[in-house]
């Protein structure tokens, strides 16, 4: 590698955040250097939201098949083909990355391979994988390094029984049954995932509930859907150790019990990557591994910003494209506003799928707002019925004020979330939503129904 630059900005790392703000500079004038030691994509195109969404999709299927006499289809299921589902998952990412790397080269952005690591408030040196390396110099450095899997003090992943989810995406077979250590977004989908795919599966979670961070109901709601599947968990209940059996491993917890498996999933979060990156040469300010930033993703540093799963905003793919968006715009000379992130929409793609935006009941009330809430059984839509799934749409809104927060479990769901999001964003009140039409018949008349029920009572709130 030579030296070059010096360019308007050098992004490191070509993931969701890296790559938003490369080509929204790129459309604003900036001359950009694109720092990636992977595949463009990052870990949501490449070991993320991507492949994951592909096999529940072919989950999915799989359920399909096996449910098809109940809508009147003769269909067998025979198995799962690990190897075409996989091949059908890499396609999906392949082409993926293939369009994004076009798109970025048509920009004109200039895109450095290898590990980056800042050596100054403006410079950044790159190493590549011969060993090579390259001086990049920036007026403005933007920090989008992403994360990667995390585990719990003294429990070692060894990617063959104990695995984290990049080695459970690379899996050749379906486990007979797996431990996921974890009932967040990532740990659900994967036993959502495998327990279609035939596998025994029990989620250990430390928290009371499955998706402990979304409404309470659906939470509820996404427990009793998963009882009914089959799938297994402990709720409450901390690991306590593992050790090796002929058949996998062994896990225990805190309560006593044992469960034994072939695998245990680790899917504790994912933490960032800090380390290694230059930081404290550079005297970038860290909190507990993610970098500090104000509310325009700005670091301590004049120079330097970061996006994305390296700053302690929701590890949301799209979260971290609007933060390099954003970034792009301020230094472009544009004014953008600061992300609300509670009007971000969070999905879960399991089966039955959880979405939400806005607040929680819980936070609504710890910000002292009094509030009207409403729940609408999916059981009441046709379109639910058709589709025989079992959920709801729970609606809060603050007495006599706008939307606060929209949760929403069941099948599709997460397509639902888009009106959610304009509704919490443009904080419309109940009656103003009522009073729209939602096309019959459609899962988002649940959404209407609900508002309609507010509107009708506000003063009342409802279980």
């Amino acid at each position: 590698m030579a030296n070059s630059g010096p360019f308007d900005i050098v992004v490191l790392g070509g993931g969701s955040g890296g790559y938003a703000c490369a080509l929204r500079a790129a459309e604003l004038g900036k001359s950009v250097a694109l720092v990636e030691r992977d595949r463009l994509g990052g870990t949501c195109l490449n070991r993320g939201c991507i492949p994951t969404k592909a096999l529940l999709h072919a989950a999915e299927v799989a359920d399909q098949t096996r449910e098809a006499a109940a809508f009147g289809i003769r269909a067998t299921f025979e198995g799962i083909d690990v190897a075409g589902v996989n091949a059908y998952k890499d396609k999906v990412v392949s082409t993926t990355v293939k369009g994004l790397t076009g798109l970025i080269k048509s920009k004109g952005i200039t895109v450095v391979e290898g590990d980056g690591r800042l050596t100054g408030p403006t410079t950044v040196e790159v190493t590549g994988a011969d060993g090579s390396t390259a001086a990049l110099e920036g007026q403005h450095v933007v920090l989008a390094t992403g994360s990667v899997p995390r585990s719990l003090p003294g429990l070692e992943i060894d990617g063959e029984r104990i695995i984290s989810s990049d080695h459970a995406l690379r899996l050749e077979h379906v486990p007979a049954s797996v431990v996921v250590l974890g009932g967040g977004v990532i740990g659900v989908e994967f036993a959502s995932v495998w327990r279609s795919f035939g596998a025994e599966v029990t989620i250990v979670e430390a928290l009371p509930h499955l998706l402990p961070l979304e409404e309470e109901s659906n939470s509820k709601r996404l427990e009793r859907a998963f009882r009914k599947r089959g799938i297994k968990y402990e709720l409450g209940v901390r690991f306590q150790g593992i050790k090796p059996t002929p058949g996998g491993v062994s896990v225990s917890l805190d309560d006593g019990k044992t469960i034994d498996a072939e695998l245990l999933l680790v899917a504790v979060g994912r933490g960032p990557v800090s380390q290694g990156i230059g930081l404290e040469e550079v005297g970038v300010e860290v909190e507990r591994g993610f970098v500090k930033v104000d509310e325009f993703c700005r670091t301590n540093v004049p120079t330097i910003s970061a996006v994305g799963d390296l700053i302690p905003t929701p590890q949301l793919a799209h979260v971290g494209f609007a933060e390099g968006i954003l970034v792009a715009e301020r230094l472009g000379g544009l004014t953008p506003p600061p992300i609300d992130y509670d009007g971000v929409p969070r999905i879960t793609y399991s089966d039955p799928e959880v979405a939400a935006v806005g607040i929680t009941t819980k936070v609504a009330r710890e910000r002292g707002y009094e509030i009207n809430e409403v729940t609408y059984d999916l059981a009441g839509n046709p379109k639910s019925k058709i589709l025989g799934t079992q959920g709801e749409v729970k609606v809060i809104a603050a007495v006599d004020g706008p939307v606060l927060g929209i949760h929403m479990v069941g099948a599709r769901v997460g397509e639902l979330i888009t009106e959610g999001q304009l509704i919490y964003n443009w904080e419309a009140l109940p009656a103003e939503v009522a009073q729209l039409i939602h096309p019959h018949p459609t899962q988002s008349e649940a959404v209407g129904e609900a508002h309609l029920a507010l509107a009708g009572k506000p003063l009342h709130v409802h279980g």
